[in-house]
């Protein structure tokens, strides 16, 4: 797989930050009440993830290893002020409803981990690609999460009611609970087909000895077996 299509498959998939790397839950949690929500603090916190890792990328060796932390949050601090600023002037509605959450960008464990973890190692348009796929993975948890919890909470997608008024909303799903409740579910679907993958796996790279009467996989190697002679 070509290197940029990695980090861009990486980042929504197989490391999505929220639902694998179980990081940025604050906002995740906070914000994502609807879909709308979802998008506009994904596509915000996407925005500065990609300006950070290119500038970080292209001051990497420029910046001494003793003020690396604090450079970084000075890098990504002005870049919030920025897309803030932006949202204030041409968003109002979103800027009113992520409120104080788009200033708290600046500590978002996402930024600063791909920061250290990435970007001060890597090219510049690795990085960029990096930045991209991890927000882009951002953004989807955020918005299929607020998508869920929009629609079981308040009968709308998007804004728009879908649901007859006579039935009625989960309002749970509105509020903090729904939250743990919806992200919870996420988790578990991507943990299950995580171990799937990783039992083959181990299967690919270990081989299999056929002594199936003491292996844990014996039941998945007979489905797939199964499903291979159908």
């Amino acid at each position: 797989m070509n290197k940029y299509v990695e980090r861009l498959y990486n980042g929504i998939i197989k490391e999505n930050p929220t639902l694998i790397l179980l990081l940025g839950m604050c906002p995740t949690l906070a914000v994502s009440t609807r879909a709308m929500n979802g998008i506009g603090m994904g596509l915000s916190t996407t925005a500065v993830l990609i300006l950070s890792n290119v500038v970080i990328s292209l001051l990497r060796k420029l910046i001494p290893d003793s003020v690396r932390l604090p450079a970084y949050i000075v890098i990504v601090a002005s870049l919030v002020t920025v897309t803030e600023l932006v949202i204030e002037a041409f968003l109002p509605g979103l800027y009113k409803s992520l409120g104080i959450y788009i200033p708290l960008i600046v500590v978002n464990c996402i930024i600063l981990g791909r920061a250290e973890a990435y970007a001060n190692k890597h090219s510049v348009g690795l990085s960029l690609f990096d930045g991209l796929g991890m927000g882009l993975g951002f953004t989807a948890a955020l918005t299929l999460a607020g998508l869920v919890r929009e629609f079981l909470g308040n009968g709308s997608v998007f804004g728009f009611r879908v649901l007859p008024e006579a039935i009625e909303p989960m309002g749970i799903f509105v509020q903090p609970p729904g939250a743990f409740l919806v992200i919870a579910l996420f988790i578990a679907v991507m943990n299950a087909i995580g171990i799937k993958t990783r039992q083959r796996q181990l299967v690919e790279s270990d081989g299999c000895d056929m002594g199936c009467a003491g292996c844990a996989m014996a039941k998945d190697c007979a489905k797939a077996k199964g499903g291979e002679e159908k």
